[in-house]
């Protein structure tokens, strides 16, 4: 009875991740890379680099905020207490499924107010958020307030989640592999005191 109860266990945790995984592959098939690609001068050229989420989503974008520090931007996540006033040459990259978050508009309004520039990544080009950004990068992703099965069968915003961290891994493996840093250059940044 045991081994019949964990070869079923055994395969809900396959089904559930071909699930994922294969709502990731219909995913790629629809980003628009161009969107992407438009980032990498406006990182580039920024004077320093604030990245700001809230939730989950705030999690992947602190994933985000250590990788760019890896590759020697000057960044800052919204909200920590070392991080200092946004001012104009900087970018606020900012993270929303919905686009609606209001501390995140709230953020990028004040970012546009002193003349930064703010990019967004958000499943919803007609939000508050995208409308006060520069740039939008669309994942095409479920919110976490919609139930649309068609489009994720996972809980509460999961895909975009996912995907964003995904996506910006794809940003940040660019922008490596076109400034060309060594990964032991690299390492040299990596967090000591752990």
């Amino acid at each position: 009875m045991e081994n019949i109860l964990k070869n079923k266990e055994t395969q809900v945790v396959e089904n559930a991740m071909n699930t994922i995984i294969n709502e990731h592959i219909k995913l790629i098939h629809t980003l628009k890379y161009e969107e992407i690609a438009a980032l990498i001068p406006v990182i580039n050229n920024a004077d320093r680099l604030f990245v700001m989420g809230a939730g989950r989503t705030g999690l992947m974008m602190k994933a985000a905020a250590m990788r760019l520090m890896h590759l020697g931007y000057k960044v800052h996540v919204v909200g920590e207490t070392t991080a200092p006033a946004i001012m104009k040459g900087d970018l606020l990259i900012a993270g929303s499924g919905s686009g609606t978050t209001s501390g995140i508009v709230r953020a990028a309004e004040t970012a546009k107010k002193v003349g930064a520039a703010v990019l967004c990544f958000t499943t919803n080009t007609e939000s508050p958020l995208a409308q006060v950004a520069n740039q939008t990068v669309t994942i095409p992703a479920a919110q976490k307030q919609e139930r649309v099965e068609a489009v994720s069968k996972q809980y509460a915003g999961s895909l975009f989640e996912q995907s964003l961290l995904l996506v910006f891994d794809a940003l940040i493996q660019s922008l490596w592999e076109i400034e060309g840093t060594s990964a032991s250059e690299l390492w040299k940044r990596h967090a000591n005191m752990e």
